[in-house]
């Protein structure tokens, strides 16, 4: 199956989620799906329990934050992978920092527990219903979200690294 047909294949197994999804598209040969974030686990439930889609293994679920974006500044990514079928989708949803909570996806991939805790630790998103949501890696004593684009990358008085260097 082409990517094509794999992103068609997934669309036309979705209308009873079609509400939730605001967009759609192929990505570097990843059919990618952006959601409503308060209808992520409604939209997780289908793309895993839908005997046509079958997406039952959570690769991947991180954070990101785009400072310049607005209301979109941060979101989630996770990447489903169907292994009988060998397929995989790219999940996207976005929320503004006045409202980092989204729900926990531990409920339907117990493997989400110790991902959604790491990027609580790294940035701050809050899962709605994770079980023991605490830091992970880093010292409970910090009161700041390392991976956020909120602080420097270098000391400010080094005059030799400049963050337009490191994507900044």
């Amino acid at each position: 199956m082409t990517t094509q047909e794999l992103y068609d294949f997934v669309l036309a197994n979705s209308e009873n989620i079609s509400s939730s999804i605001v967009t759609s598209y192929v990505d570097r040969d990843f059919p990618c799906f952006e959601v409503k974030k308060e209808n992520i686990l409604e939209v997780m439930k289908h793309f895993k329990e839908s005997t046509e889609l079958s997406f039952g293994f959570l690769t991947t679920c991180c954070a990101m934050h785009f400072p310049e974006q607005g209301d979109k500044e941060f979101g989630m990514v996770y990447h489903l992978h169907n292994m009988q079928a060998n397929t995989r989708i790219r999940v996207k949803t976005f929320f503004p920092k006045s409202d980092l909570k989204i729900s926990s996806l531990v409920s339907l991939w117990p493997s989400a527990n110790w991902m959604e805790r790491q990027e609580f630790d790294f940035f701050g998103v809050q899962f709605q219903g994770h079980p023991d949501l605490r830091r992970i890696l880093n010292m409970d004593e910090m009161n700041y979200f390392p991976m956020r684009k909120e602080y420097p990358l270098e000391d400010a008085g080094r005059d030799d690294k400049q963050d337009k260097y490191f994507g900044r």
